[in-house]
């Protein structure tokens, strides 16, 4: 599964905390996410995660391109509700997310439902309506 994740500046570690605890999981997937939190999960996990630009110069517009192409399967965005205008607007990325039923989380209690139902296989449903849809 292609997995993005994104993290408002308060959260990044938050972020990578998550991911080192779940490394063992997250190993098994794809890994994209905004550029400067991948950096920090490669720096503290070793994970190989596929980077776009940092999401003030448009790296959650990039994932949510990519969500609009059926490109990606789960996302985790860790985000501050206190967060200045500068950090990424969540709007869109919200409604894209419904429209094409990709599990979002937006805090680390959720993030860690996703994770243990990915562990569990109960997420495969997303492998299917890719390999129906011809996205593979």
């Amino acid at each position: 599964m292609n997995i993005a994740l994104i993290a408002h500046d308060k959260k990044k570690d938050l972020m990578v905390e998550f991911c080192l605890a779940y490394k063992s999981v997250l190993a098994k997937h794809t890994l994209l996410a905004t550029g400067i939190t991948g950096g920090l999960i490669e720096e503290a996990t070793g994970l190989k995660v596929n980077r776009f630009l940092p999401g003030r110069e448009g790296g959650s517009e990039q994932i949510a391109a990519r969500i609009a192409y059926n490109e990606i399967d789960m996302v985790l965005s860790f985000r501050d509700p206190f967060a200045q205008s500068y950090e990424p607007d969540m709007q869109s990325l919200l409604k894209l997310c419904d429209m094409h039923t990709v599990p979002l989380a937006t805090n680390v209690a959720t993030a860690e439902a996703l994770i243990h139902s990915l562990a569990r296989g109960d997420l495969d449903y997303r492998t299917i309506m890719r390999e129906n849809s011809g996205i593979i």
